[in-house]
């Protein structure tokens, strides 16, 4: 709603978004510590049986206050924002430069890492890591910084530098380009182990995208991402372009080849993904006129 009103200036669209974001302070917004309950009951009650945040839900609320307050300066969206942003640079993120997944009320992570491999791998849906993710988080807190004000800022671009390299480092497939689907640190190994091989269809556009802003950024960096963003492209045409049909299959051939038969949409397939990648991929091709 924030981008079609941004784009239409109709003031029902603004009036709306309003609401919703009102309804999310009141109900989702934790006053507190900060952030806000991911698991709601139609009345807006959070449900605290379990863990009560988590990554996946914080990065899109990043995402959606940095777009909301580029549409309206509200000074309130404006602390939303910047608390939003302090909480998914500084502690979702690691050192390492990776996501932590799911935490509790007060941000103390769950992590099944001191537990045997069996247990990690029974958990894995609460505890891993997702190149993917993180690979996209690397532009959002870029986003966001450059809403609020901080484009330059050192730390900012420091971290996301950092995601992108230890994704690039430890998920990315150096042989044929795109980003595998889920790994994990275990207890005492400083080698990020890859358990599913898969290369899901989003986080190969996301990481086309950062790969871009990275070449941009950084054109002279040893990690030559321009290179890996060219590798990344024919990885997209060769692997999970339709050339038939059109559109994007699930995953990668290249490891699933039987997608070819899979279905293309279903309720998770959000083209935002593709279309967002593409479109800033082509901005930054274009004002570089290659």
């Amino acid at each position: 709603m924030a981008a079609y009103y941004r784009l239409s200036g109709d003031p029902d669209v603004l009036e709306l978004a309003q609401k919703l974001f009102h309804w999310l302070d009141v109900h989702s917004h934790d006053k507190v510590y900060g952030g806000y309950f991911q698991p709601l009951a139609r009345d807006g009650t959070p449900d605290k049986t379990g863990y009560s945040k988590d990554y996946n839900s914080g990065i899109h609320i990043l995402e959606a206050l940095t777009e909301f307050y580029e549409a309206w300066s509200d000074e309130t969206i404006r602390e939303r924002l910047e608390e939003m942003f302090i909480i998914v640079r500084d502690t979702m993120v690691t050192d390492h430069g990776y996501l932590r997944l799911y935490f509790q009320d007060d941000w103390t992570h769950l992590s099944y890492r001191d537990s045997t491999e069996a247990v990690v791998i029974e958990n894995l849906n609460y505890d891993h890591v997702t190149p993917g993710h993180d690979i996209e988080t690397a532009f959002l807190l870029l986003e966001a910084a450059h809403a609020l004000g901080l484009g330059d800022d050192e730390n900012t671009h420091r971290i996301a530098k950092n995601m992108t390299d230890h994704t690039l480092a430890t998920g990315w497939d150096k042989e044929t380009g795109g980003l595998y689907n889920i790994a994990y640190y275990f207890n005492g190994d400083d080698h990020l182990t890859i358990l599913d091989e898969s290369k899901n269809w989003w986080a190969q556009a996301e990481g086309l995208n950062t790969m871009l802003i990275m070449a941009d950024l950084y054109p002279d960096d040893e990690m030559d991402y321009y290179q890996k963003f060219v590798m990344q492209w024919d990885y997209i045409i060769t692997y999970l372009s339709d050339p038939v049909y059109g559109g994007w299959y699930n995953y990668g051939l290249d490891k699933t080849p039987e997608n070819t038969h899979s279905r293309k949409s279903h309720i998770w397939k959000g083209n935002y993904h593709t279309v967002r990648a593409l479109l800033g991929v082509l901005e930054i091709l274009e004002a570089n006129e290659i």
